[in-house]
């Protein structure tokens, strides 16, 4: 076979291994324009075919989820507005509810705005529902009332004068998402036991330069932060009365109230969002 050759029309001879050879170049090259046309058609369909195609940006959650911003204000529709047409331009909102305990209901006007200013500022114009929880009574604990029908998990509570950016908002959420049943917030606070007084114990409450100083903290606070809707159960239907009396009588603790009881629920520490916040003046 070696010396083998095979017969031309002109007469000349050709060695069989070099047909061989030129048998597989050839199907080489086939190969290659192939690969080549595969490859420019995958760009071709990523450059051009995917502008056509909608998608759900990565970070937007499914239809039904996301999260319910539950907002407590008083006597401030200045701010209300403000912080209702900011938040509602973060991506994740699904509704919105606002705390309302003044004596008069909010104004027809008020209701329109706020309407209005949600869907012109809602991310690719979806629909969220602005609502507004009417109490009789002036109590803090209003805050943390069961809510029915809610379509979240998820709740960001926050005052209508702390201003977060959506970005720190969505990062907050999504640690939310790997420990639900946590608290997660941006203000951190600190409690300890004192024993130095009486030799009775006591419990000390240190704000954000004790925190700061001591370089450790132990609560976040309602004021700005994300934790599931069955709390909100547990706070007015399970928590312990006197508890909720004492929010009601002194006008303050009702964070610390809420705090104290995820903790006593988890067993677990809340977490802390180190992120910059813009407080309305």
């Amino acid at each position: 076979m070696r010396g083998a050759a095979l017969p031309l029309s002109s007469g000349r001879r050709i060695p069989l291994r070099f047909r061989h050879l030129s048998i597989s170049a050839f199907g080489s090259v086939k190969i290659r324009l192939l690969l080549c046309c595969c490859v420019a058609l995958a760009f071709l369909l990523l450059a051009f075919g995917c502008r056509h195609c909608p998608s759900l940006p990565p970070s937007l959650p499914p239809p039904g989820k996301g999260y319910t911003i539950l907002i407590n204000t008083w006597k401030r529709n200045d701010l209300l507005k403000q912080s209702i047409v900011h938040y509602a331009s973060c991506r994740g909102v699904n509704s919105i509810h606002i705390v309302w305990s003044e004596p008069d209901p909010p104004s027809d006007s008020l209701h329109d705005f706020l309407r209005q200013a949600t869907q012109m500022n809602s991310k690719g114009g979806k629909y969220i529902e602005v609502r507004f929880d009417l109490n009789q009574e002036d109590s803090l604990n209003n805050r943390f009332k069961e809510i029915k029908g809610l379509r979240t998990d998820a709740i960001f509570s926050i005052d209508d004068d702390v201003i977060f950016s959506c970005s720190s908002v969505e990062l907050a959420f999504s640690v939310w998402q790997s420990a639900p049943m946590s608290m997660v917030g941006f203000v951190p606070r600190v409690h300890w036991l004192d024993k130095s007084r009486d030799s009775v114990e006591h419990y000390r409450y240190g704000g954000w330069w004790s925190v700061w100083w001591m370089g450790t903290y132990s609560m976040v606070l309602s004021k700005a932060a994300f934790f599931h809707h069955k709390y909100l159960d547990l706070y007015t239907n399970h928590m312990p009365a006197a508890i909720r009396d004492y929010v009601t009588k002194n006008r303050n603790c009702e964070d610390i109230a809420m705090s104290l009881l995820v903790a006593n629920v988890t067993g677990a520490p809340p977490m802390w969002v180190k992120e910059r916040t813009e407080t309305c003046p």
